[in-house]
């Protein structure tokens, strides 16, 4: 655990950050203190229609009135989208939503104190990096589910077809993924799509 944090911490250095907030003298301070910490560090407003994919961490400033251009903005952001840390300056029902909607990985209040900006930025990028793990074994689950189950359905094809057993269905189909050098879910595909046309072409009983 201690080598995990004092790696996120020595990596800051290799990060970009992008500070979305009205420029004024507390925004300038922040910025200044997180170049202090080694980040790469931009300030821009008013609030750009697309952000820029190579960010790492954003600072975004909440008002108290939703900013649409910037839920816009954030929510357009693909699955691994930058370490969110809202910048607020209430504590009230409105600001917590906008925390909430935006998925915000840490808070940090304003006027932003030197002290607390490291340890804000660290938690978020800690969290991120975490949610973006699970994401990733979650897909690779859903993914491990979905071969299972077209395996599942060529090999019953075979069964049906060929009137042999689940052991030999499988066998035949690993026997063609070697010798096509394919995926055997890949041959498994083949199957279903070959059954599915075939079977549209298969003659309509007529009613009597």
């Amino acid at each position: 655990m201690k080598g995990s944090v004092q790696k996120l911490i020595s990596d800051m250095r290799n990060l970009r950050v992008l500070v979305i907030h009205a420029y004024d003298a507390h925004t300038e301070e922040l910025v200044r203190h997180i170049r202090r910490i080694g980040c790469n560090t931009e300030a821009v407003w008013p609030v750009p229609e697309k952000l820029p994919d190579n960010v790492d961490i954003l600072f975004l400033g909440l008002d108290e009135k939703p900013n649409p251009v910037l839920t816009k903005a954030i929510k357009a952001y693909p699955r691994a989208r930058p370490s969110i840390i809202g910048v607020v300056a209430y504590e009230n029902p409105s600001v917590l939503q906008q925390l909430i909607e935006l998925n915000a990985d840490a808070v940090i209040a304003q006027p932003a104190r030197p002290y607390g900006v490291l340890s804000s930025m660290v938690l978020a990028r800690r969290i991120r990096l975490d949610a973006q793990a699970n994401e990733l074994a979650l897909l690779k689950l859903q993914e491990k589910v979905h071969q299972e189950q077209t395996l599942n359905r060529a090999k019953l094809i075979l069964m049906k077809l060929h009137q042999i057993g689940e052991e030999e269905a499988y066998s035949i189909m690993r026997e063609q993924a070697m010798v096509k050098r394919v995926r055997i879910v890949e041959i498994a595909e083949a199957i279903i799509n070959a059954d599915g046309i075939l079977g549209n072409m298969a003659p309509k009983k007529k009613l009597s």
